[in-house]
């Protein structure tokens, strides 16, 4: 998590959300990842996808087996989504997306949006196949300073 953490500040400095990913495989880092929506200008562009897409490229395979997926916030519904099409064995995260609403309900702007879709991560794994491994909440306290960061 201390990766995906490092990899949501250097997404912070680059003009994006401060959202970070990392994709391990027997105890390697194979993938990191961090939003680029605004760069790329594409509404896809979450950290998860970036970490995805290149541990697929890494693997050579669009299955990703026996990874695991850590995050800093909790992944939206295309992103727990993309980790069951990968075959993903889990997903790791740390801070909730009611964190994160309430953030935005505090502090937005017109340039922090932080658009939300009501769909928990948990709902999407559970009505997914194959049913991933998730851990909520891991090193929630450090992921949610990355709000204020």
């Amino acid at each position: 998590m201390r990766e995906a953490i490092e990899q949501a500040k250097s997404a912070k400095q680059n003009g994006c959300y401060s959202i970070g990913a990392v994709i391990v495989k027997n105890g390697e880092t194979i993938a990191r990842g961090g939003n680029r929506v605004k760069t790329d200008l594409d509404p896809t562009a979450h950290a998860e996808i970036d970490a995805i897409r290149k541990a697929t490229k890494t693997l050579q395979s669009r299955y990703l087996q026996d990874c695991i997926l850590y995050t800093t916030h909790e992944p939206c519904p295309m992103c727990a989504a993309a980790a069951i099409w990968s075959k993903m064995a889990g997903i790791v995260y740390g801070s909730r997306m009611e964190d994160m609403e309430n953030y935005r309900l505090r502090n937005g702007n017109s340039e922090w949006q932080w658009r939300t879709i009501g769909i928990k991560a948990r709902d999407v794994i559970n009505n997914g196949d194959p049913r991933l491994t998730l851990v909520e909440d891991f090193m929630r306290e450090d992921c949610l300073k990355l709000f204020h960061h």
